[in-house]
């Protein structure tokens, strides 16, 4: 019985020993990669087009906040005392339509990075249903250490964000992105043109409110990532198309990056 348990643990022992290695090996191997792009100048990109719907904000002042009616325009309300004072404000400007947005991040994308975006015949919006949550998906860049996608949902969604050997960062173009750190008790909101990041072995609760569209860029094992990504179609969905359409625009990445690796970015 003691040599069942001793040898249980002199297992338990090596995989994490194998673990630790896999880990350290990892991290050199990242060290050594030259990146095409980097976390804030894919952030700055999308914010130039993120925005919000056009209209007027209700701001609360509070109750006995000094005013006697409520501020709507054409309908004042006298009171014999303090009640709920509210206020129209104009939102900022608008930005642009999610998908003219898209297009044209695409363009500066391609005219900053050419010969590392792929064409316009090889992008395709491809359902992602993982960790509980469904969205789509368009991969515009992708090799063994990073990665450039548009995501989103029009519906609204939420679940399980994955664990990853990769840092993720996300950039709302439009609608909203609620987050629930692992070990919290409250959760965060973020709106457009704010970046939402996720660190590498970091998990949280993920919310996307309707027509939420974001640009998102990874940094780190991104083969690793496929296994979260996947699962759900695998054996919860079963959309073996999807699955094909999902590894067939991965493989169409990792062969530009060879392609312009070894002929030119003319190639």
């Amino acid at each position: 019985m003691c040599w069942a348990v001793g040898r249980r643990w002199a297992w338990a022992a090596l995989l994490l020993a194998v673990a630790a290695v896999l880990a350290q090996v990892v991290r050199l191997w990242l060290g050594t990669q030259s990146f095409v792009f980097q976390h804030e100048e894919i952030a700055q990109l999308a914010r130039q087009y993120a925005g919000e719907p056009a209209g007027e904000r209700v701001e609360d002042h509070g109750v006995g906040a000094g005013r006697t009616e409520l501020e709507v325009p054409g309908a004042p309300f006298p009171s014999s005392g303090p009640v709920l004072a509210l206020t129209l404000v104009p939102l900022p400007p608008p930005g642009l339509d999610h998908e003219l947005a898209f297009s044209r991040l695409i363009v500066e994308l391609r005219r900053l990075h050419p010969g590392h975006v792929l064409p316009d015949e090889d992008l395709q919006w491809v359902f992602v249903n993982a960790g509980g949550w469904m969205g789509a998906m368009c991969l515009l860049h992708a090799s063994l250490s990073e990665y450039v996608l548009l995501f989103g949902t029009a519906l609204g969604s939420s679940g399980h964000s994955g664990r990853y050997w990769a840092e993720i960062s996300d950039t709302i173009i439009s609608g909203t992105f609620h987050q629930w750190r692992e070990g919290t008790t409250k959760s965060e909101v973020f709106y457009p043109g704010e970046t939402v990041v996720h660190g590498p072995g970091e998990a949280t609760a993920v919310e996307w409110g309707p027509n939420t569209w974001m640009v998102e860029y990874g940094r780190g094992v991104i083969p690793s990532t496929l296994g979260f990504a996947l699962a759900d179609t695998v054996f919860s969905t079963q959309d073996f198309l999807t699955l094909f359409y999902t590894l067939r625009a991965y493989a169409r990445g990792l062969r530009l990056e060879l392609t312009t690796y070894l002929f030119g970015q003319d190639a």
